[in-house]
């Protein structure tokens, strides 16, 4: 059942409505958030989003990956478990012509934990409130993770990412709380006594 619709807010895609099934947890991401966040995202890639690879770990409406295929991503995969949600994404998907865009059914940690080579630019965290979700997926995501990869993520609290993530920008919109991460591990340094010098890991 569609309780309403929203809109993809920019690029190829822009003002196609997005419906919205009413599924247990499902929260579309608010048009302002979203637009703030592709415009985060533009500033920091350049505005080239061609080549880029992302992935919508609890992709509900779609509405955050459809953002991304509109705006010219190379590949967007989505992640939901909730079927119709599932038929509300597939529809949309071949209603586009967004061939870039592969829907998979299933739970967002078996996901990642079953997740082959694949790598990511880019990985988008809106997951239902309450369920302690974030604490759980931070420690599996830097085995999927490019180097500089970027990570969106929404709360119902104060973003405290693991150590490995930095945080780039953060906002509130009423009660939710997001922000825009980038995987640092490869950034951190450390002065090695042997040689007196900064080795960069």
């Amino acid at each position: 059942m569609t309780n309403k619709y929203i809109r993809i807010v920019g690029g190829q895609y822009r003002r196609t409505p997005i419906a919205v099934v009413d599924a247990p947890g499902l929260r579309p991401t608010p048009d302002r958030v979203r637009e703030t966040l592709y415009n985060w995202l533009s500033h920091l890639w350049g505005g080239e989003f061609g080549g880029k690879s992302v992935l919508d770990l609890f992709a509900g409406s779609g509405a955050l990956g459809f953002e991304a295929a509109s705006r010219g991503v190379a590949h967007v995969q989505m992640v939901e478990r909730d079927r119709q949600a599932l038929a509300a994404l597939r529809a949309l998907r071949d209603k586009l012509g967004a061939t870039q865009v592969r829907i998979h059914a299933g739970d967002a940690l078996e996901t990642l934990r079953r997740m082959d080579a694949s790598r990511y630019d880019l990985v988008l965290l809106d997951p239902p409130f309450g369920q302690g979700w974030l604490p759980r997926l931070w420690p599996l995501l830097p085995g999927i993770l490019n180097e500089d990869a970027l990570i969106y993520a929404e709360s119902e609290s104060e973003l405290e990412p693991a150590e490995q993530f930095e945080i780039l920008r953060k906002d509130r919109a009423g009660a939710v709380h997001y922000a825009l991460l980038r995987f640092a591990a490869m950034q951190k340094t450390i002065n090695n006594p042997r040689f007196g010098e900064v080795t960069h890991l």
